[in-house]
């Protein structure tokens, strides 16, 4: 089988280890050719290497901008399947070469149906495919939009008892333990890391801050601004640390903030 060579745009390590594990295991003649962690790691990468590739997988959401922010700044000549936590993209990607929309959390069957999806477009039968209107094509892809976890069964004494997720106000890891502090001052202990509730919460209600804090819009009382261009959130119930957000991260928690 030819070798397939993808380019992958994931600002997120571990979500970048485990899609790659997983296509790996679908194909083994697909080659990671690189990992781009920015919208500007990515366009440098792409005005410098146009024909090295054969399909990408990215994120949309990343540390300095969305995605998209690529496709005005250079030419991206390859299909393009996204892999997002966000739903309401779907349209816009479709619009900047998507092929396929894929929620996070994904799972394998996702993604080779994805990878299927490529190799159909790219049999000389199917170019007809690339005339369709969007309406057509969204139709094709069939996208499945997910639900997010309503709650999560936390561990309480010796029992184990149901949390709604709208109802906690942030998430915070230290020492390798994950709390969830609720809107009315209570604390469990998670069984998942950060990376995990991540992709298992609404991104419309949940933001990640940094690598400590996930936090909830409806628990943000103010915002300040803070040394070298950060944003301090304050949050209730307060917090056991400054929840600082990064000056590359600032534009898109103002989006987040805005929608």
């Amino acid at each position: 089988m030819k070798e397939l060579r993808l380019v992958m745009v994931e600002d997120e390590a571990a979500t970048a280890r485990n899609l790659e594990y997983v296509l790996k295991g679908l194909n083994e003649n697909i080659n990671i050719v690189v990992i781009l962690q920015s919208v500007s790691e990515a366009v440098n990468w792409f005005e410098n290497n146009q024909t090295s590739y054969d399909i990408v997988f990215m994120d949309i959401r990343l540390a300095d901008g969305l995605s998209f922010d690529i496709f005005k700044k250079v030419n991206i000549h390859r299909p393009v399947i996204f892999v997002t936590a966000y739903n309401d993209y779907a349209i816009q990607a479709f619009k900047n070469n998507g092929i396929d929309y894929i929620l996070k959390p994904f799972d394998e069957q996702e993604i080779a149906k994805a990878l299927d999806k490529f190799e159909n477009l790219t049999k000389p039968a199917e170019q007809e495919l690339k005339g369709l209107k969007l309406a057509q094509l969204l139709e094709y892809v069939n996208i499945e939009l997910k639900s997010y976890k309503k709650s999560f069964l936390v561990h309480y004494r010796d029992k184990l008892v149901p949390l709604e997720t709208a109802k906690i106000a942030w998430f915070y890891t230290s020492n390798e333990i994950v709390y969830a502090h609720t809107l009315d001052n209570k604390q469990y202990v998670m069984d998942f890391t950060m990376e995990q509730l991540e992709q298992q919460i609404d991104p419309e209600l949940f933001f990640r801050a940094n690598r400590q804090f996930i936090i909830n819009r409806k628990a943000i009382l103010e915002i300040e601004f803070y040394f070298n261009g950060r944003l301090a959130v304050k949050i209730s119930p307060e917090t056991p640390e400054h929840i600082l957000i990064s000056k590359v991260r600032v534009p898109v928690f103002k989006s987040w903030m805005n929608n």
